[in-house]
């Protein structure tokens, strides 16, 4: 096995073989980086000095990053199994490198935009209570007539929620009723009512 090996690499044009040694240990790279990434051994430096409070609140996700390890690793894969693709179909060298080079850079664009966007996927964790207004929802803490205490909903507001709530109607409002959320009062409780 060993002397095919040898017999077609010695048969093999200095272009081409280039192309394999770019595209052999850069696969090798790209699979390793890939396992990484699944069993979470894809850890990037983080700075530890700073005010952490900060900069979650001020994080936005991921900038649009176009030279990165990964992406590079990802530029020489492509750019070496699309030469070797390009070499074998009959193309001469010169065009064999555009288009090489084109690919790659696709790569690294397509990696880099994943990224990013996988980046903009953050969501808010504070809830907003103003998200509820006009919504309906069920009682399930009996709730005081004439805002005369606090009672509890249960409505679909970013999530199942269990809420306070009050009520400046005549009636108590009994557990198992349908509600509909009028307003919110001091950023805290939901006002509500009854649904005719």
């Amino acid at each position: 096995m060993i002397l095919t090996m040898s017999g077609w690499w010695s048969e093999m044009a200095t272009f081409e073989k280039i192309y394999w040694l770019i595209a052999i240990p850069f696969s090798i790279l790209f699979l390793i980086q890939l396992v990484l990434t699944f069993v979470g051994g894809d850890v990037d430096q983080m700075a530890a000095d700073g005010d952490a409070d900060a900069s979650v609140e001020s994080d936005t996700g991921i900038d649009f990053q176009f030279l990165t390890l990964k992406n590079l690793i990802a530029f020489f894969t492509i750019f070496g199994w699309t030469g070797i693709v390009c070499i074998k179909a009959g193309l001469n060298p010169g065009i064999s490198v555009v288009i090489s080079v084109f690919a790659g850079l696709i790569m690294m664009t397509i990696m880099a935009s994943l990224m990013y966007f996988m980046g903009k996927l953050t969501e808010s964790g504070t809830l907003d209570l103003r998200n509820a207004i006009g919504k309906t929802c069920t009682v399930y803490l009996t709730i005081p007539a004439n805002m005369g205490g606090l009672g509890k909903v249960q409505i679909q507001v970013q999530g199942f929620q269990t809420l306070d709530a009050m009520t400046d109607h005549d009636e108590k409002i009994p557990t198992g009723s349908i509600v509909v959320v009028k307003d919110v009062i001091n950023n805290e409780y939901l006002l509500v009512k009854p649904i005719k």
